[in-house]
Order: structure tokens, then C-alpha cells, then sequence
């Protein structure tokens, strides 16, 4: 059984109770308490955001259905998003190749463009976002310098352009394209990527949930809505809701003509979206949610634990900037306990600060997601203690060398189909 690279990222009744799970931890998450330090005497030491790329073309069109024109000027970059950089490894060396990049540039969208590549509407929304960024950490509060410093800014992204792009316009919105050096972006090779949830790099996530993909689509309540929905559009082809869902929001972004059917389904395609993801990362199962991000949750927390401790190798470091995919975000929201069972959309956030105390130098966490503050499941507050946020995730973090070890240990386990 293979899975296409870019059908792993394309995101690239088991449904109900999956709701009924999320929807309570998600309603306790934002549920404000007293029990919060006062702010007034916490100094902001370390931010880390994790984002979505920005609007795209479609990964795939919906078959038999009206086409649409993707025409190479969707793409046009904006002047103001243009900054200085290089694209690296992450020793600093040249750029790996990239497997998922070449598979989408083996087709071509009617009208000219390749799938998967990020438009000018989705390079604003990177801009605006690295505005939103500005106003926070260097408009409101004085916490970075206001020019690009890669002593003081760490870029990493998936080696995909999309991400690399919205990277690059993210820094363009942030620092208004201004730079003290070249901004450089770090990748990693396919294989070793833990931005994403890697069903290449990692056998036994391979084995234990790779086939849920298509699962997903024959669960009985998914599969009837699917039926009615590929009647009511005259598909013929083998769909499911993802792909639907996909090639729907790509075309309202950009302001193209979708089938006038799909306003009366427009609810149900986003629901049942939602629905497979679940299936497909079975949060209630912890070991999934661990191999599908708990290398990239872990790699947070250490540079949290290495500031508190002053042994950052990077001492001026105060940003950390990671590009990656909605198939990242999810997870990342159900480790947390705040996924709120809806798609996260084009250009959305994670937002992670360290905060000290001035007085008794004690270390908070304090995650935002869209821009709106959380409590997450296990801490006390919104402001919550470093040591009890740590303990929220210890069940979903994953060292490397841990992660590699559990991703090659697959004997024993039943072949899936």
C-alpha cells in the first residue's frame, strides 16, 4: 500500500462520537479562569509560531465538473512581499530535492498552473499575517528588533514552495522587507521531515494509520452523504470529501465559479472533511497523535526548556518561525486539546510564548490560536505554568531518536491493506 506524497499533505457513525469527544475538550479549553498570574509582571521571552501556508490552487480539480481557469496570473507576486533569502538544508547546505514538489509539476490545472502552488491572494494573507505578528511584537510590545536578524529569527519550512513562499511573505509582513542579512529558510529532506505527519519517513505510522485514508470514506454516515453528493454534482470518479472540500475553497478564495449544487452541500462537504481527518489521526489514540507530531511538539518544548535554562545554543534567539500544512495544524490542535472540529483555514496560526516572571523568574506558557487565547486541557490558566504545560504534552512529545527508533520497530505488527 503507497500513499501518494502530495495526498499526504493535500490537506491534502465513528465521526459522531469523535465529535462528541473533541467538542467537550474544546468547550473546557475556552473556558477563561481567575487562576492567572498578572500579566503586568511577566516579561515575553520566547515566541514560536506555527502557520499554515496561504490560499493555493486546488491539488486537484473535481472530476466531470464544471472546470474552472487557473491562469499563471493568479500568481503574481507582489512587490512588497519580496525579500532577500536562500533556501537551505538545515546545516546551512544546499536545498534537498523535493519529491512532493515534483509530483505536482507533473500535472498542470486547466488553464495553465500547477496544483498545489501558493497565489497571490495567499501571499497577502502571509503578509498580513507577519502584520499581525509586527503590531504584536514590535509595535505593541518592544520585543524585537525591527529589522530581519537571523541571530534573533529561526525560519524553517517544508520543502514544498507553497510553504517556502508563505515563509518569505510572512518575513515581508513582519519586518516590511527590511533585513540586516539574507532571511534564510530551513529544510529538510522528505524522509526525514517531522513538519508534517510523514507516512514515508515512518513505517509504523505507515502501518497503523495509513490505511485509514481510505477508510475514511467508507465509513457508513460519510459514505451515504458521499453517494448523495457525487449524484447531485454527476461524478463518476472516485472522490471523497477532502478532495471535494479542496478544490471548493480554492475556487470561493480566489473568486471562481463553483457549482451552483454545492451552496446546499457547503455545510456537509466542511463537516464530513472534518469527520475523515479524524478518523484518519484517531486522537483517542495517543501513540497516532505522537507519531504524527510529537517529534515537532518536542522540538518546541526543548527550545522553550533551553531558554528557561539559558543554554540555547542561540542566545539571542527570540523567534521561531515554522511553515508547514492544514495536515500539521490538526494534529498539533487534538495533541493540544483545542482542535474545534472545523478545517483550520489558509494562513492560520499557533501561536506558542514563553513568559518569566520578573520577580520569581517561574516560566508560562501562553498558546493563541487564530489570533484568540486558549486553556489548554491541564494547565490552570490561559497563563499557564511551564511545568504543567509540559506535563499536558507529555503524552504527545516524542524525542527524535525516539521517534526514529518507534518508526522502524514495525515487526510483530499485522500487514494493513
Amino acid at each position: 500500500m503507497r500513499i501518494a506524497w502530495a495526498r499526504v499533505l493535500g490537506l491534502g457513525s465513528v465521526a459522531f462520537g469523535s465529535l462528541f469527544w473533541s467538542q467537550e475538550k474544546f468547550e473546557a479549553t475556552t473556558q477563561c479562569q481567575s487562576k492567572n498570574e498578572d500579566s503586568s509582571q511577566l516579561e515575553l521571552k520566547l515566541v514560536q509560531v506555527l502557520f499554515r501556508h496561504g490560499a493555493r490552487t486546488p491539488l486537484k480539480s473535481i472530476p466531470d465538473v464544471l472546470e474552472v481557469e487557473w491562469v499563471p496570473n493568479l500568481l503574481d507576486v507582489p512587490p512588497h512581499t519580496h525579500i532577500d533569502y536562500v533556501v537551505t538544508d538545515l546545516d546551512g547546505g544546499p536545498r534537498p530535492p523535493s519529491p512532493v514538489e515534483d509530483s505536482y509539476r507533473a500535472h498542470i490545472l486547466t488553464g495553465g498552473s500547477y496544483p498545489g502552488q501558493l497565489t497571490t491572494v495567499g501571499m497577502q494573507q502571509l503578509y498580513d499575517l507577519g502584520k499581525r505578528l509586527r503590531a504584536r511584537y514590535i509595535q505593541e510590545v518592544p520585543f524585537l528588533t525591527s529589522s530581519f536578524s537571523p541571530a534573533e529569527v529561526y525560519v524553517r519550512s517544508t520543502n514544498i514552495v507553497r510553504t517556502i513562499e508563505s515563509a518569505k511573505c510572512l518575513v515581508a509582513g513582519l519586518f516590511q522587507q527590511k533585513q540586516a542579512d539574507v532571511v534564510p529558510i530551513l529544510t529538510a529532506e522528505a524522509e526525514k521531515e517531522i513538519l508534517y505527519p510523514n507516512y514515508h519517513g515512518c513505517n509504523l505510522l505507515r502501518l497503523l494509520s495509513g490505511h485509514r485514508w481510505a477508510e475514511s470514506s467508507t465509513l457508513p454516515a460519510i459514505a451515504e452523504d458521499l453517494k448523495s453528493i457525487q449524484g447531485a454534482l454527476g461524478i463518476q470518479k472516485n472522490v471523497d470529501f477532502i478532495l471535494i472540500r479542496d478544490d471548493m475553497v480554492a475556487r470561493e478564495t480566489h473568486g471562481l465559479a463553483c457549482p451552483s449544487v454545492l451552496d446546499s452541500w457547503r455545510a456537509i462537504v466542511e463537516r464530513r472533511a472534518v469527520d475523515m481527518i479524524y478518523h484518519i489521526y484517531e486522537p483517542s489514540k495517543r501513540e497516532n497523535l505522537q507519531l504524527c507530531v510529537g517529534p515537532l511538539l518536542h522540538t518546541m518544548l526543548a527550545n522553550m526548556d533551553e531558554k528557561v535554562k539559558g543554554v540555547s545554543p542561540e542566545s539571542n534567539r527570540k523567534l521561531f518561525l515554522y511553515s508547514v500544512h492544514d495536515t500539521t495544524l490538526m494534529p498539533c490542535l487534538m495533541a493540544l486539546g483545542i482542535f474545534d472540529m472545523k478545517w483550520p483555514p489558509y494562513a492560520a496560526d499557533i501561536t506558542l510564548e514563553l513568559l518569566e516572571h520578573r520577580t520569581t523568574k517561574e516560566a508560562f506558557v501562553k498558546v493563541a490560536y487564530l489570533g484568540q487565547e486558549q486553556k489548554i486541557p491541564g494547565c490552570s490558566g490561559v497563563i499557564c505554568p511551564l511545568a504543567e504545560f509540559q506535563e499536558a504534552m507529555a503524552a504527545y512529545t516524542l524525542p527524535i531518536d525516539r521517534y526514529k527508533e518507534r518508526c522502524d520497530k514495525t515487526e510483530g505488527l499485522p500487514a494493513k491493506p
